[in-house]
C-alpha cells in the first residue's frame, strides 16, 4: 500500500508538470491580453487539480491493465496462428472504439447542423468507424507480412490527394479532420499494445520498427473514406432543415450548470465509451483464444483506474479548461489582431499536446521499446512543437481564406520526402504521432478556435473554412518527429567521424 501511494504521488507530480504549460498560456492571455480575471477562478483551479489526479490515475491504469492485456492478446493470437481471427479482432477493435468516440460524435453533429442535414451525422460516424476498422486490420496484416510501413502510408497519401481533386470543397476540411479525431485516449494505448505485442511474438519482426504504425493507418483511411462519402452525398443527397438540432455532445459542464447529476452522467458516458472495447477484448479472450486472462485482478484494477482517471480528466477539463479556452478564443477573434490569434494557436497547441494522455502513453512505449534511444520527454516536446506549428499555420490559412488542400498536399509531399531520409526506427513513431496528438484535450479547443474564427471573419464559411485545424495538428508532428530523427542521425555520424 505504501509503495502504491508513493508511485501514485510520483505520477501526480509528473501530471501536474504536464499541465503547467497550459496554466501558463491561459494565465498569460487572460491577464496580459484579455486583461480580465476569469469569473469562476476557483472552479478553474479545482478543475485543473482534478485533471492532474485523473491523468495520474489514467497512466497507472494503462501500465496495470490496458498495456498487458493488449500485448497478451496479440501474443496469444500469434501462437494460435489464425490470421482470420486476428484480422477480425483488429477490425472489431477499430470499429467499436471509433463509433462511440465522443470527439467524432461532436464533429459529426456539428457538420450535420452546418450542412443543413446534407452530411448525416450517423452515416458520417459509420463511414469513419468502418474506415478505422479497415485501417487497423490492414495495419495488422502489414505486421504479419513484414512490409515496410512507408510503402503503405505513401500510397495512402497519394490516394488522399487524388481523391481531394474530385471531392466537393465542403467535405475536404471535414474529411481531413476526421482522420485526427478517430484515435481516442483509450484506443491508442490498446492499439499500440496490439502492434508491439504482435511484432514481439513474430520471428524476424522488430517491435520498434514494426510495432508502431497502426494509429497512422487509423488516421489516414478516414480521409479517403469521408471524401468518397462526400462525393456520393453532394452528388445525390438532399439537405433538410436540422438547424434546431440540439448539440449535447461535449457541452462544458458550466454551460449546463454543474451538479452531481451531471458528473454522474459523465461517468456513465466514460463507461459507455470504454464498454465496447472491453466487450471485444473479453469476447475474443474467452470465446476465441479460450484462455483465462492472466493476473485478472490486476488487469481489472488497471481498467477501473483508466475509467476513473479518464472520467476525472474530462470533468476537470470541462470545469477548468474548456470554458476559459473558448472564451479566450472568442475574445481574440473579436480583437481584430491576427498576430495574437496565431500566437494563441501556437501556444495552446504546444501546451495542450504536452498534456495529451494518448501521446504520453505512446511516448512511454517508444522509450521502452527503443531501449531509451528515444526519450519520452524529447519525443513529446518535438510532437508538441509540430502541433503548435500546424495549428498556427492552420489559423493563418483560415484568416487568409486560402484553400486547405493546397497546404495539405504540400505537407504530405514533404512527409514523403522526409520519409526517404529519416532513420527506419523513427518512421512508424512519426506516423503514429500524427494520430495521437488530436484527442481528449486538443480536439475540443482546436475545433472551438477554428469554428470561432470562421464564424467571426467576414467571407468565411464555417463548413468549408471552420474545419481543418485538426488536420494541420495531425500533419506537422510527422514532419517534426522525422526531422528530429534525421538530425539525431546526422549528429551521430558526425560524432563517429570525430
Amino acid at each position: 500500500m505504501k509503495d502504491s501511494i508513493k508511485i501514485f504521488l510520483e505520477d501526480l507530480k509528473n501530471s501536474s508538470k504536464d499541465l503547467l504549460p497550459i496554466i501558463i498560456v491561459v494565465a498569460f492571455f487572460q491577464i496580459f491580453i484579455i486583461k480580465t480575471v476569469p469569473e469562476n477562478l476557483i472552479g478553474i483551479v479545482v478543475g485543473l487539480t482534478i485533471v492532474a489526479v485523473g491523468l495520474a490515475l489514467f497512466i497507472r491504469g494503462l501500465e496495470l491493465g490496458i498495456f498487458p492485456i493488449g500485448e497478451n492478446l496479440a501474443i496469444d493470437f500469434a501462437k494460435k496462428g489464425s490470421v482470420f481471427w486476428l484480422l477480425l479482432f483488429a477490425f472489431t477493435i477499430g470499429f467499436a472504439t471509433t463509433v462511440a468516440e465522443p470527439a467524432l460524435i461532436a464533429i459529426a453533429n456539428k457538420a450535420s447542423i452546418i450542412s443543413h442535414g446534407l452530411v448525416d451525422a450517423f452515416w458520417l460516424r459509420m463511414t469513419v468507424a468502418l474506415s478505422v476498422g479497415f485501417a487497423i486490420a490492414l495495419g495488422t496484416l502489414r505486421i504479419l507480412l513484414g512490409h515496410p510501413i512507408q510503402y503503405y502510408i505513401i500510397a495512402g497519401y497519394i490516394l488522399v490527394v487524388v481523391v481531394t481533386f474530385f471531392a466537393p470543397k465542403e467535405i475536404i476540411g471535414l474529411a481531413y479532420d476526421s482522420g485526427g479525431v478517430t484515435t481516442s485516449t483509450v484506443t491508442v494505448p490498446l492499439v499500440a499494445a496490439l502492434g508491439i505485442g504482435l511484432s514481439s511474438s513474430i520471428k524476424g519482426r522488430n517491435p520498434a520498427i514494426d510495432g508502431f504504425g497502426l494509429i497512422a493507418f487509423a488516421s489516414l483511411t478516414p480521409m479517403i473514406f469521408v471524401q468518397v462519402y462526400g462525393i456520393v452525398v453532394y452528388s445525390f443527397g438532399e439537405s433538410s432543415n436540422v438547424t434546431m438540432l440540439m448539440e449535447t455532445t461535449n457541452v462544458p459542464i458550466e454551460h449546463i450548470g454543474f451538479s452531481w447529476w451531471n458528473t454522474f452522467l459523465e461517468l456513465i458516458g466514460v463507461i459507455k465509451d470504454v464498454s465496447p472495447i472491453l466487450a471485444v477484448i473479453f469476447f475474443f479472450q474467452y470465446a476465441i483464444i479460450k484462455k483465462s486472462v492472466p493476473h485478472l485482478h490486476k488487469i481489472v484494477t488497471g481498467i477501473v483506474m483508466v475509467i476513473l482517471g479518464l472520467y476525472a480528466f474530462i470533468v476537470g477539463l470541462e470545469m477548468g479548461l474548456f470554458p476559459i479556452g473558448e472564451s479566450i478564443a472568442f475574445s481574440l477573434t473579436s480583437m481584430n489582431n491576427n498576430a495574437l490569434i496565431y500566437l494563441f494557436a501556437f501556444l495552446i497547441g504546444f501546451s495542450t499536446t504536452m498534456a495529451e494522455p494518448a501521446l504520453l502513453a505512446i511516448a512511454i512505449k517508444a522509450q521502452e521499446i527503443s531501449e531509451d534511444r528515444i526519450k519520452q520527454n524529447m519525443l513529446r516536446t518535438v510532437v508538441a512543437l509540430g502541433v503548435a506549428i500546424g495549428i498556427s499555420l492552420g489559423a493563418y490559412r483560415l484568416v487568409s481564406g486560402d484553400q486547405i488542400h493546397y497546404y495539405i498536399i504540400v505537407g504530405y509531399s514533404v512527409v514523403i520526402l522526409f520519409t526517404y531520409f529519416a532513420p527506419n526506427y523513427i518512421i512508424p513513431i512519426a506516423y503514429d504521432s500524427g494520430g495521437v496528438t488530436t484527442s481528449t484535450v486538443t480536439v475540443p479547443l482546436v475545433a472551438a478556435l477554428g469554428l470561432g474564427l470562421a464564424e467571426n471573419i467576414e467571407g468565411r464559411n464555417p463548413l468549408i473554412d471552420g474545419f481543418g485545424l485538426i488536420a494541420f495538428a495531425s500533419l506537422f508532428p510527422m514532419l517534426t518527429v522525422m526531422g528530429y530523427g534525421i538530425h539525431a542521425e546526422f549528429k551521430k555520424k558526425q560524432l563517429l567521424k570525430e
